[in-house]
């Protein structure tokens, strides 16, 4: 709330959300004019840039209150270049499907840890992550770079901290996909990457 808050007082980028979700914004006081609430496959504009909703694998809400709003990942596409976000997903066949009506990328952002065999089908792994990226630019594994997310930050699983991005390394060197793994917070200039500092072996 404090963020959404911050952004309706210091700016006026409109808020792209899935179906249901506006509710909470309006609920937040944010004007209706900046509200785009979207279904899958549905698109919106931000000048150059087309904003598109598209399929995610999650359950919504909390407790005994479920499913009442649509799970997402989004893609970014400008004039010249194309970015994936997955926010939080299980792995399926969305994301080569994602990838013929959207692909190629050139970022992939993509979820790597919280993952247990009983969480299958809402949290992906490092492994599953990398087919992701390669099913989203339409099985070549070497295109774009693949920034991961949904680690470092909360201990969520019965994983060690530092396994997810452990698992990445190797998984993304076996199918020659390029990574950038920055700390928390940290900008990544993906026209002039330097090589990867294991940071999280220092902070884990």
């Amino acid at each position: 709330l404090p963020t959404v808050e911050a952004l309706v007082k210091h700016q006026t980028a409109p808020f792209f959300v899935p179906r249901g979700i506006g509710e909470h914004l309006r609920h937040w006081q944010v004007p209706e004019d900046r509200i785009v609430e979207l279904d899958w496959d549905k698109s919106g504009s931000v000048g150059d840039l087309t904003i598109t909703c598209t399929e995610a694998r999650h359950f919504s809400g909390r407790g005994l209150t479920r499913n009442t709003t649509l799970w997402a990942s989004w893609t970014i596409e400008g004039p010249t270049r194309r970015a994936f976000f997955g926010g939080d997903s299980g792995y399926g066949k969305c994301y080569k499907e994602i990838g013929v009506e959207h692909g190629p990328f050139d970022l992939t952002v993509l979820p790597i840890g919280a993952y247990n065999e009983f969480w299958h089908d809402i949290h992906m792994n490092p492994e599953e992550a990398v087919q992701a990226h390669t099913d989203l630019n339409r099985g070549d594994a070497a295109h774009g770079v693949f920034v991961p997310i949904h680690w470092a930050t909360f201990n969520l699983a019965f994983h060690t901290w530092a396994e997810p991005v452990q698992r990445l390394l190797v998984a993304a060197e076996a199918a020659g996909t390029p990574i950038a793994i920055p700390m928390p917070g940290q900008r990544v200039d993906l026209l002039d990457r330097q090589s990867i500092e294991p940071w999280w072996e220092s902070v884990g």
